[in-house]
């Protein structure tokens, strides 16, 4: 049975990359016993991949025989550790291989690797000459180059050394010499890098405790080298095959800097634990989550031992978590701090609050233990919402001219929304009135941005409808006791944004009045208090104004307030005195954080232990 070669490439290096190519191909002639290879990579330019032309030569044994056979067939292989795949990634960015080899001093064969390859060679007999194989790969078969970096000697070279540094050091270690010699020629421009075993630093050797092999034991080889900062890098990878797959246990975020360091792990338990094409390990994912936890944990302590400084700044970004998220101390795991990302150290954490929150709440019972641990997560709970809360106030802090009236409103409480006091706990994290005062999260109706036809049949429950599509931003309606009494408490709050002109700004006492006028209506008959604000930014042209008519009040900013005598009826004539007070937004925010820093600093207290 044929296999056609082109379909059988994309089913197993669907989601390979160029760079695949240079490492199949090195990886061949390492298994050939070469300890010379060079690769010349040729394109006019980037944006005419078509004329790439790679050519790899390598010493080694050659197409021998015996070799040529296992080319042929598919899955030939003599031992777990060769897939018998490789070639097959050629056919994924190349329409031909031509092959060109030397092998037993006199013979030399030739063919081309294309999708028709149907074993057909040729094969003459040479002059005495040195063994060795040259592949030229043409026709590249894509639109473009997805990344650049695959043209890149250095590139290249740092991915050859990281893909085979098991190999590699095995060789060295053994008195041998691998040399490499990558060149460029890339718009008339040549780059080339040379290299060689030489560059493969010396290893220590630590034993890593695992249970998940009672017979094969589990190293890390390691070494950590100083160096400029520019070239800093953290290789952490699993031998297998004499091959690295990467395991990534330290974030880009967190790599040291001025260190070049190597972390492989190595274990007769991974021999022949990869895919056929190389790409991921065939292990389940609680292995790989155990192997992953088990390897960040030897090497973060392997980090810290030779590298002092990493440990304060572990320390210091872990005490940063812990002030900036209190109620999840105990649930963040050390030895991910300062090597995983700060979002996923954050996320895991998180993610365990969340599983003891459930547990507790699932349980249709709870015994003394379960009961204790119910009161702290119940604190803890707390505390993420003052967490929330002061989130609010920093982003209110940091308002300025540029930012929109919009932007600042739906900070304090989500535009064209309707919030209902059976579901306050539900709204807690959208309808912050508390920034005005704590006890307005006890309301009975919030409107944001409502018609104040909405207003007032609300506060009439239906008995009045008097079309009004005026609408208030903030408007809050309470009641003490709704079974003795029909009447309610109202607030109506008006925001300005920062930046604001002086007439614009005194437009929010024109809009205060406006609304009185509506509400005091029904003043004594549904209302029995109401209350007005007007938030604003305070200028010297501003205070000057309200001087006049306002008094100022105790604050730990700025509040202004005054009573106005409102006509609600001209004949006769009926006035109804009404307070307005008018605040500055940054003593506003001042306040509110004042007031949950208290309850931040206490939380902080009970919940960080040293």
């Amino acid at each position: 049975m044929k296999v056609k070669l082109n379909q059988a490439a994309k089913v197993f290096f669907g989601n390979s990359s160029l760079e695949m190519v240079y490492i199949e191909a090195v990886a061949n002639a390492l298994d050939a016993h070469a300890n010379k290879i060079d690769i010349d990579i040729n394109v006019k330019a980037y944006n005419q991949p078509q004329s790439l032309r790679i050519m790899i030569h390598d010493n080694g044994v050659g197409f021998t025989d015996d070799r040529f056979q296992k080319f042929c067939h598919l899955f030939d292989v003599e031992e777990d550790s060769h897939k018998g795949l490789g070639r097959l990634v050629y056919l994924c960015y190349f329409d031909n291989t031509d092959v060109s080899s030397n092998y037993d001093d006199v013979y030399h064969r030739e063919f081309r690797f294309s999708d028709a390859f149907d074993n057909k060679n040729i094969v003459t007999r040479v002059s005495p000459t040195d063994s060795g194989t040259t592949l030229v790969m043409s026709g590249y078969t894509l639109s473009k180059l997805r990344d650049y970096s695959y043209l890149q000697p250095k590139y290249l070279k740092k991915r050859i050394l990281e893909e085979f540094y098991p190999k590699l050091y095995d060789i060295k270690q053994h008195a041998k010499k691998v040399e490499f010699s990558i060149t460029a020629t890339i718009n008339g421009g040549t780059h080339s890098e040379l290299f060689s075993t030489d560059e493969i630093p010396a290893l220590t050797q630590v034993e890593l405790d695992s249970s998940l092999s009672l017979i094969d034991k589990m190293y890390i080889h390691y070494s950590i080298q100083k160096c400029e900062n520019t070239d800093s890098s953290v290789v952490t990878a699993i031998s297998v095959d004499n091959r690295t797959q990467k395991v990534e246990i330290i974030s880009k975020e967190n790599i040291p800097l001025g260190y070049e360091m190597i972390f492989l792990l190595n274990s007769d338990w991974f021999v022949g634990k990869v895919d056929l094409a190389r790409q991921n390990l065939t292990v389940s994912s609680s292995e790989l989550k155990q192997i992953k936890i088990l390897f960040r944990k030897k090497v973060s302590s392997i980090i810290e031992m030779h590298v002092p400084t990493i440990a304060a700044m572990n320390k210091q970004t872990r005490n940063s978590l812990l002030d900036r998220f209190p109620h999840l101390n105990g649930y963040f795991d050390n030895s991910e701090i300062g090597f995983s990302a700060r979002s996923e150290v954050l996320k895991n954490a998180q993610d365990k609050f969340f599983h003891a929150q459930r547990e507790i709440l699932d349980a249709t019972s709870l015994d003394e233990e379960q009961y204790n641990r119910s009161i702290e997560l119940s604190s803890r709970t707390l505390t993420e919402y003052i967490l929330f809360r002061q989130l609010i106030i920093n982003k209110l802090k940091n308002t300025d001219t540029d930012d929109k009236e919009a932007y600042i409103h739906n900070l304090i409480c989500k535009m064209r929304r309707r919030y209902e006091g059976e579901d306050v706990c539900g709204d807690l994290y959208n309808n912050n009135a508390w920034i005005f005062d704590d006890k307005y999260m006890t309301y009975n109706v919030t409107l944001s941005d409502r018609e104040m036809t909405e207003l007032v049949d609300v506060i009439t429950e239906g008995e009045i409808v008097d079309e009004d599509d005026d609408r208030p931003d903030l408007a809050l309606i309470f009641s003490n006791n709704p079974e003795s009494t029909p009447k309610v408490d109202v607030v109506i709050i008006e925001l300005k944004k920062k930046g604001l002109t002086l007439e614009d700004n005194m437009k929010v006492v024109t809009q205060l009045e406006k609304r009185a006028r509506k509400l005091m209506q029904h003043y004594d008959n549904k209302i029995q208090r109401i209350w007005y604000y007007g938030v604003v930014e305070f200028n010297e042209d501003l205070e000057l104004h309200l001087s006049g008519e306002y008094q100022e009040l105790y604050s730990t900013g700025k509040i202004y307030y005054r009573e106005a005598k409102v006509a609600i009826q001209k004949e006769p004539l009926l006035q109804i005195p009404i307070g307005i007070f008018i605040m500055d937004l940054d003593s506003l925010v001042s306040d509110a954080n004042s007031r949950n820093s208290i309850f931040l600093n206490l939380i902080k207290s009970k919940l960080i232990k040293d």
